[in-house]
């Protein structure tokens, strides 16, 4: 399964000292995740290949606690590579890798 969206960036507010940035894959879109049949992993993350512009990635979506969604950590060198910032506009590809 391949997905695209565009979503906002944003800090991970559980402590005022995180340097960990994520983005949310949309309602629809997770739900839509949420229905592949797959082996539960560890925190209920799922595989995938990202892509953010010219950078590509594999890592794991992990469920969000908040809202149901699930969220894509940023890593640094994507965002530096890329210019993403906190608050800033993020257009994402995935490819779910379970399932």
């Amino acid at each position: 399964m391949i997905i695209e969206f565009e979503a906002e960036v944003f800090r991970w507010d559980a402590r005022e000292d995180s340097a960990w940035f994520f983005t949310a894959v949309p309602a629809e879109l997770s739900e839509d995740i949420r229905e592949i049949p797959r082996p539960y992993r560890g925190f209920g993350s799922v595989r995938v290949r990202a892509r953010v512009a010219g950078t590509e990635w594999a890592t794991s979506i992990f469920p969000s606690s908040s809202d149901g969604t699930y969220v894509l950590p940023l890593k640094k060198a994507v965002r530096d590579a890329e210019g993403l910032v906190d608050g800033g506009p993020v257009y994402v590809r995935l490819e779910v890798l379970d399932g």
